[in-house]
């Protein structure tokens, strides 16, 4: 068998001669741009044959239409982890930079920052600080005071860093529970992001299904070792002063894993919809 063969004798992919590609003494051809040769000679005890390669200019190309192919990719990926994540298309565009600090989130804001920073460490290693791994947010407070948004801002940031996220809700889940054959593997598609977020904890209905269902999530979540973040309407103290044994043994599961963070302040949805009525009030002045 002739090892020659199997050898490119002409340009192969990416390469392509040039106006000013000049050929050397020896017949090789060299690129007129970068004057790296486009040819490379071989010579051993079977064969002697002159075959191609990259020149810098070429090799350049390639490297910067690699990068563009993982640059595509990537996005592609991190569409994928979004259309996976389960996230109301509201807050899908949900970020940081487009934020409305104000003193009374502003804690909660450098709290979900930072929680993004060092995530990958916290479920690696330990947190920076404690050691701990693992650990949950419950984002609590009034209606509207951005709890939602926090954690959807925990989520896309994330994401972006190709962490897979899943944010629902549990009357979401319920209805997904019920509508599904295998309530194990919905259980275990739950459990398998690296961060679960559960929006609304208490909207759910009040009844021993339901809310054996809450648990089972949570104390699924829990066992898999795997942080989670909640939002909630109810107070700290609706939470942990529950008489409610159903309720208590929910609540008491969750602060086994996570910091509850309250928002307060007034409610962004009243704000926005006094704007808007100041707004709009003129397009309905009558005229005498």
């Amino acid at each position: 068998m002739d090892a020659t063969q199997f050898l490119p004798s002409g340009p192969k992919l990416g390469v392509n001669i040039q106006n000013g590609d000049y050929q050397d003494e020896k017949g090789i051809w060299h690129c007129g741009k970068c004057g790296k040769p486009k040819q490379k000679r071989i010579d051993t005890e079977l064969f002697h044959k002159t075959v191609w390669c990259l020149c810098d200019c070429e090799f350049s190309v390639l490297e910067e239409k690699k990068r563009r192919q993982e640059h595509e990719e990537e996005i592609r990926r991190i569409q994928r982890l979004k259309d996976a994540s389960m996230m109301d298309n509201k807050y899908q565009k949900a970020s940081f930079s487009s934020y409305v600090v104000r003193n009374e989130n502003r804690k909660a804001f450098q709290i979900a920052k930072a929680y993004v920073r060092d995530f990958r460490t916290m479920v690696n290693d330990g947190h920076p600080k404690t050691g701990e791994k693992n650990i949950g947010l419950v984002f609590y407070g009034k209606v509207g005071t951005g709890k939602s948004y926090t954690a959807a801002c925990i989520a896309n940031a994330l994401i972006d860093e190709k962490v897979s996220v899943i944010m629902t809700s549990f009357v979401k889940i319920l209805q997904d529970i019920q509508g599904c054959e295998d309530e194990a593997e919905y259980i275990n598609i739950l459990n398998g992001c690296s961060l679960l977020i559960i929006d609304d904890l208490g909207a759910e209905r009040n009844t021993d299904y339901a809310l054996e269902k809450v648990y089972n999530v949570i104390d699924g979540r829990a066992r898999a070792d795997k942080p989670m973040i909640l939002t909630t309407n109810l107070s700290f103290d609706e939470m942990m002063r529950n008489p409610d044994i159903r309720y208590r043994r929910i609540y008491d599961r969750i602060f086994e894993t996570c910091i509850p963070v309250e928002i307060s302040g007034n409610s962004f949805r009243i704000m926005r919809a006094a704007q808007r009525q100041k707004r709009l009030e003129h397009y309905f002045e009558v005229e005498e």
